[in-house]
């Protein structure tokens, strides 16, 4: 079999590479980027040198800006909708406009996009069946301040530069407002969606989502919580109100000047890279931020919007997480775990007891950086919350439930040159015929063949899935007549992995295989790679639910 560059490059770290990189501030040294051996990825000759000088982190000083806490929106007044005669919802405004903000006390503000203004967004805070609407305007400037690669289906010329539409990620909602790719509008326009949150309390997140360049829209910062809650959860007593917090991780490349840099291929032609990791972690918009805590639990919403990285969660001292919720909303009963991984997209819920730390620090570490401090205070306020043994009922999907078992590739297409040129689902285009068409009410399973090198999380939008198994298969077999044959046992999910899902890692030379129930509106919705720079160049394609 025949390398790819890009494969030959992540089999062998090019030391001398990384060495050059580190100088130029594009990884710190030792890197949490190759920290890693299965997503290690040196790509740094496939790309151009930066026009310009980049802050190198390590360099910074550390835990000297506090933790930013995004507001939550408040209701700009009442609306009637169609679906309630009678009736009149909560409605929002999201703006989405430019600003500078500091990303470190010692770094000029950075120009950044953002809703409301700021990065992250306003936290959207909903009641499971209270529904509300939210009109997203975009007013933003007319130019894009990151390199648009025009060769990109959905971003050609004749597209205007600045483009959004927003999804809403994990939310169960009619197609005409899910955030379709190709629904996208231009500065000086707006488009009202309607949210019935008629689904389970879970931490979601809302993004950009427009076509050809979501990369570029989400890196330039329009991204935000949207939390679900209800009677069920909070009859639970888990921490609550300032002790309950959302923590955004996102990773950055920034120049001295202040401003974000974004990674282009050597091609000026073409810029597209197939990955973005930036050296600069920020957490809710801050790099090496700290948080004052009191000696008690703290509830933490943890959000991957990173464009590539994942993330590999630890708190120093060997303080353990109790994880209670993932993707889709409470595990089945709480979990402890010494780490936590999250791959883009997906979410996890963490208890931290701080009890018993007064006057001490505790830092969140990605790998063996530390990222983020909490200074544990003398003193607190009683605490009366509690993490039940119990927190859910989650009946596991039966596989012989599913009326249909769907096999789809996960490849990528590359040039004479052996670099990753486009990323394919099922081999086809985005603008091929549909081929995925779910029945409504019906349970299928979709079996994910991966033929990269890389890891993919798969996220389907609409529903929500439960992880059946992992199984390894022959490449060779498969390349050669197409034929799927295993070679070992399923491996189930992780504990972690039981509860309900809307994103899912799908490894190398694995079948990840997913059960799901297309309960919702018939109409057209995606799947896709929430690698963000695979999933803006062919990485995603459209389904079709259809009536029952």
């Amino acid at each position: 079999m025949t390398l790819s560059r890009r494969q030959f490059l992540r089999g062998i770290v090019d030391m001398a590479g990384a060495a050059a990189a580190v100088e130029l501030g594009l990884l710190a040294w030792p890197s949490p980027a190759i920290g890693d051996e299965k997503m290690a990825r040196m790509a740094m000759p496939l790309l151009a040198a930066p026009k310009v000088p980049l802050v190198n982190p390590v360099t910074l000083a550390r835990f000297v800006d506090p933790l930013p806490l995004p507001a939550v929106a408040k209701p700009a007044g009442q609306r009637s909708h169609p679906a309630y005669p009678g009736k009149s919802l909560p409605f929002y405004r999201m703006e989405m406009r430019a600003f500078k903000a500091p990303l470190h006390r010692d770094l000029p503000a950075t120009p950044m996009w953002g809703y409301g203004g700021c990065f992250p967004g306003p936290t959207l805070l909903a009641r499971r069946n209270e529904p509300l609407l939210i009109e997203w305007a975009n007013a933003l400037p007319d130019k894009h301040f990151l390199p648009i690669d025009h060769n990109i289906h959905g971003a050609e010329r004749d597209k205007p530069e600045v483009r959004t539409v927003a999804h809403v990620h994990g939310a169960r909602v009619s197609s005409s407002n899910d955030g379709y790719p190709e629904a996208w509008f231009a500065p000086g326009h707006s488009a009202i969606s309607h949210y019935p949150n008629a689904q389970d309390a879970a931490t979601l997140w809302y993004h950009d989502h427009a076509m050809g360049i979501t990369r570029l829209n989400i890196y330039a910062g329009l991204l935000g919580a949207y939390l679900i809650e209800d009677d069920a959860e909070q009859a639970l007593n888990l921490p609550k109100g300032d002790c309950d917090l959302p923590l955004i991780l996102c990773d950055r490349l920034i120049a001295r000047t202040g401003e974000l840099y974004y990674p282009v291929s050597d091609d000026p032609e073409a810029p597209w890279v197939s990955e973005c990791n930036g050296n600069a972690i920020l957490c809710n918009g801050k790099l090496y931020p700290f948080l004052e805590v009191e000696p008690r639990r703290y509830r933490i919403r943890l959000i991957n919007a990173a464009n590539t990285r994942f993330y590999e969660l630890s708190l120093s001292g060997g303080l353990p997480f109790q994880q209670i919720a993932s993707d889709q909303g409470l595990l089945a009963a709480p979990l402890p775990r010494p780490r936590v991984t999250l791959y883009p997209a997906e979410r996890a819920e963490v208890v931290i007891d701080f009890s018993g730390m007064d006057g001490k620090s505790v830092q969140l570490r990605q790998q063996s950086e530390a990222i983020m401090e909490f200074r544990v205070r003398d003193r607190g306020r009683k605490d009366t919350s509690a993490v039940p043994a119990s927190l859910r009922t989650i009946e596991r999907m039966s596989a012989a439930s599913a009326v249909r078992d769907r096999v789809l590739t996960l490849g990528e297409q590359d040039d004479a040159g052996g670099s990753p040129m486009m990323m394919m689902l099922g081999g086809k285009h985005w603008s091929a015929p549909i081929t995925e068409d779910p029945r409504q009410d019906t349970t299928e399973i979709w079996s994910m063949v991966n033929l990269t090198g890389d890891a993919h999380p798969m996220h389907l939008h609409l529903v929500r899935f439960q992880v059946l198994e992992r199984r390894p298969f022959d490449l060779f077999a498969w390349n050669e007549n197409k034929t799927l044959t295993y070679t070992g046992p399923a491996i189930p999910p992780s504990p972690e992995e039981m509860g309900w899902k809307d994103t899912v890692r799908a490894d190398p030379g694995m079948v990840t295989r997913i059960i799901a129930r297309f309960e919702g509106e018939p109409g057209r919705y995606v799947w896709h790679c929430h690698l963000l720079e695979h999933e803006d160049n062919e990485m995603m394609r459209p389904f079709q639910l259809l009536p029952a």
